[in-house]
């Protein structure tokens, strides 16, 4: 940051409204970015003695000397506090110069302290296993992403939360949507840890109220892709080279329990128990929420765990499936739609939409159980899945045929 950032003024005037004994009060105005604010320099002098162009007292007397001395070193003092404060990349307005040439320790905090404040206690929390590093990393890339968007708009590198507007919302959210060109719903994601960076202001006393709080963030419910059965099927069934036809069988287990890769990545054989209905199920915290999955394992889920249990990659690290990185993940499904001649995006999140669909709801499976075995904490999360499909359509119609008189 540099002084040009910045308007920056120091005016002495004369204020003849407050006269007493024939004198009237010295003051300066420091005007930063069009905002002023009013300090007193505690010197006094006659109206007549008084040249406002020039700022300063009249005459060669000593009195006029010592007060023009004052206002000298005063207005010295004040440029030294500006300097201070770019060089140390601290956030700037009139009032901050104000209290730090006076000494006066301001309650008031920027936003991006309050941002490394919460960004720190949640790396303990995650230090602790109480919080996911994944979600950590997006509050680190938001803080990022924060601070590119100060630069851009307010030519800063920091604000006041107290400074904070509702239009900072909307403008940091068109900033995100046109120059970043991020989709809408993870720049609303944004706004939304704006938000909550700003009720942690609240909560520790620098903030009254949540400025962006009118501010609503609304999500478009994206078309996610899911196969049909005839599709599951075909992959089930092609003949594919080893590196491929694992990652395949990896594609379908989540298809059949509904697990995000990292979930699946981290399961291990102590995660098979016994239910109670006798059978093998599958019993763990979901890695993102924390929320447990319990799913009675599908005969193809169990064919899969049964064919990879002896595997070198299981074996040496206690692992239930063998399962790449995700990005080799990724490309070999990728690989593997090709060969198939499936034209949909293949992904952990095209499996467990798959499941949510085609493998559950689709067979009559009760909303409130898929919600419970996907691991979700609400009911209205598992909505998102819940879209009517032609196939829900045709399984009701034939139990609607059923019991209608001929």
């Amino acid at each position: 940051m540099n002084k040009g950032h910045h308007s920056f003024a120091i005016l002495f005037w004369l204020n003849n409204q407050r006269i007493k004994n024939a004198k009237a009060p010295i003051y300066l105005r420091l005007t930063v970015n069009y905002k002023r604010v009013e300090i007193a320099t505690h010197q006094k002098t006659l109206p007549q003695n008084w040249d406002q162009k020039g700022q300063r007292v009249k005459g060669r007397l000593e009195e006029a000397q010592v007060i023009n001395r004052c206002l000298d070193i005063m207005q010295t003092d004040i440029h030294k506090h500006y300097g201070l404060l770019l060089a140390q990349e601290k956030p700037i307005s009139a009032e901050i110069i104000k209290q730090s040439y006076l000494g006066i320790e301001s309650k008031q905090k920027s936003l991006l302290e309050i941002f490394d404040v919460h960004n720190q206690r949640f790396l303990e929390k995650v230090q602790a296993g109480k919080k996911s590093e994944n979600t950590l990393k997006r509050h680190v890339i938001t803080r990022h992403k924060l601070v590119s968007f100060l630069k851009h708009q307010y030519k800063v590198t920091d604000v006041l939360v107290n400074n904070v507007k509702l239009s900072f919302a909307i403008d940091f959210e068109h900033y995100l949507s046109t120059v970043q060109k991020i989709g809408s719903n993870t720049s609303m994601k944004y706004v939304q840890n704006i938000k909550q960076i700003l009720q942690m202001a609240i909560d520790l006393g620098f903030l009254q109220t949540n400025p962006l709080s009118a501010f609503k963030c609304s999500y478009q419910h994206p078309n996610r892709d899911k196969l049909s059965m005839d599709e599951i099927m075909l992959l089930r069934d092609k003949d594919l080279i080893s590196r491929l036809s694992s990652t395949r069988d990896i594609f379908l287990f989540c298809c059949f329990t509904g697990y995000a890769y990292l979930d699946v990545y981290n399961l291990t054989p102590e995660n098979i128990v016994t239910g109670v209905d006798g059978n093998k199920w599958v019993v763990k915290d979901r890695k993102k929420t924390k929320t447990p999955e319990q799913i009675p394992l599908l005969p193809i889920a169990l064919e899969i765990i049964e064919r990879y249990k002896n595997h070198p990659t299981c074996v040496n690290k206690n692992s239930l499936l063998p399962v790449n990185s995700n990005q080799r993940y990724n490309g070999y499904l990728k690989e593997i739609a090709d060969v198939c001649g499936i034209k949909k995006h293949l992904t952990t999140h095209t499996a467990r939409h798959t499941f949510a669909t085609t493998v559950t709801l689709e067979h009559d499976v009760p909303i409130e159980t898929v919600s419970q075995m996907l691991g979700h904490k609400n009911i209205r999360t598992t909505q998102i899945y819940a879209k009517v499909t032609q196939r829900k359509i045709s399984n009701n119609i034939e139990e609607l045929k059923k019991r209608l008189p001929v």
